[in-house]
């Protein structure tokens, strides 16, 4: 195939082919086993670790592959392209990877970073709190210095996985910064420190990875336990999520992916009227709708972590925003018409598309709103007045 500056390279490609292939040994069947059984997907997870998929955009000499945000990404869309959406995906390489890698020291690169790169040490990421939302300037989690260290305290809500992790990067103030502009900082907080407490949110996203609210009492944290400068603003902060944005595009693509391969294999089967109900077109028109915009979703979140990867962290976040943005879109139709395709059977847990309503639809919310998305393009984009 000839490479051009809207196609991937030979080595993305059979990077997707070999992320497909391993995840359809395990399937949209085995993923929501583990999710209505209570289990988890470690096996998988691990499995991806092992092949050097997971930590694929970690430097090599942390025992990662060496490759660009735009890798890490086609592994989480290939594996959601396969029913198998690890939003762990997202968060431990991808932001916390990347915030460690730019930004820790070199003690603390080797000491997280080969675990995060082979699934064996896997790191939540907490900056949501309850009375922020999506503002997050009013992030009240606070870090205070005593002697050496510190102390954390505070609130945080919707963190995923971190009953799987060991560490969490949690985003605070320092306690003299309270007022004015958000200055976070960046803590590694093990799991079971005194004073670090969980409890889970029941969700009704079909998904083996659980949300929950975290409480931080008085976490005593050692001096290495800061990621990066405490003083150093919103740059360390972005540095993981525009990242998380392209992987919550790819995450979004393939979701749509795989509901419009259960629509379209179903309608070439199912016959109504004596003949296969893809050729009528009220079902035809909106499936090759929705495969034009998950190709331009695709195209966009192609072009977001190109962008990355070049260090051209300006015009990657505009990009990157707007690609979840559409990538959301594309998800939410592609899952609602999946449904309408299969009439009463869409509906059904044996032919297993209804679940993926809500999973696409939490693109729409997380991790950042739409909303916040248009007001950002109208800002930054079009050069409209602030409206918040």
């Amino acid at each position: 195939m000839t490479e051009t500056a809207y196609t991937e390279t030979d080595e993305r490609r059979a990077l997707r082919a070999a992320v497909a292939k391993l995840a359809s040994g395990y399937g949209r069947e085995y993923f929501t086993a583990q999710a209505r059984s209570g289990g988890k997907t470690t096996e998988l997870w691990l499995e991806i670790g092992r092949h050097g998929y997971l930590g694929i955009n970690i430097p090599e000499e942390y025992g990662g592959g060496g490759g660009g945000i735009g890798d890490v990404a086609a592994v989480c869309e290939e594996l959601a392209a396969q029913g198998c959406p690890l939003l762990m995906m997202v968060v431990s390489p991808a932001i916390c990877g990347t915030v460690i890698s730019r930004f820790g020291t070199e003690e603390q690169k080797r000491r997280w970073l080969p675990g995060i790169a082979d699934g064996t040490r896997t790191m939540a990421f907490a900056i949501t709190e309850p009375d922020a939302g999506t503002n997050s300037h009013n992030i009240t989690t606070t870090a205070r210095r005593d002697g050496d260290g510190w102390v954390l305290k505070g609130r945080k809500i919707y963190i995923s996985g971190v009953d799987e992790a060991a560490h969490v990067l949690v985003v605070a103030r320092t306690e003299d910064a309270k007022t004015g502009k958000l200055k976070p900082c960046l803590f590694v907080v093990p799991t079971d420190a005194e004073g670090f407490e969980y409890t889970p949110i029941p969700m009704e996203i079909v998904s083996p990875e659980q949300q929950f609210s975290v409480f931080i009492d008085d976490v005593r944290l050692p001096a290495d336990a800061l990621v990066g400068d405490e003083d150093a603003g919103l740059v360390q902060l972005f540095a993981g999520l525009n990242p998380e944005r392209i992987m919550a595009a790819s995450f979004s693509t393939g979701l749509a992916r795989y509901a419009l391969g259960k629509a379209v294999a179903y309608v070439k089967e199912r016959e109504v009227f004596g003949a296969p109900i893809g050729t009528h077109q009220g079902l035809a028109h909106p499936l090759a709708q929705s495969k034009i915009e998950i190709e331009l979703a695709r195209l966009m979140t192609q072009k977001a972590a190109a962008l990355y990867d070049a260090g051209d962290d300006l015009a990657s976040g505009e990009a990157a925003n707007m690609a979840k943005y559409a990538a959301a879109e594309a998800a939410c139709d592609a899952a609602d018409r999946a449904v309408q395709a299969h009439g009463g059977n869409g509906i059904t847990q044996e032919y297993g598309v209804a679940g993926l309503l809500v999973a696409a639809r939490a693109g729409r919310i997380a991790p950042v709103s739409r909303e916040m998305i248009l007001n950002y393009v109208g800002m930054h984009s079009l050069g409209l007045p602030k409206s918040y």
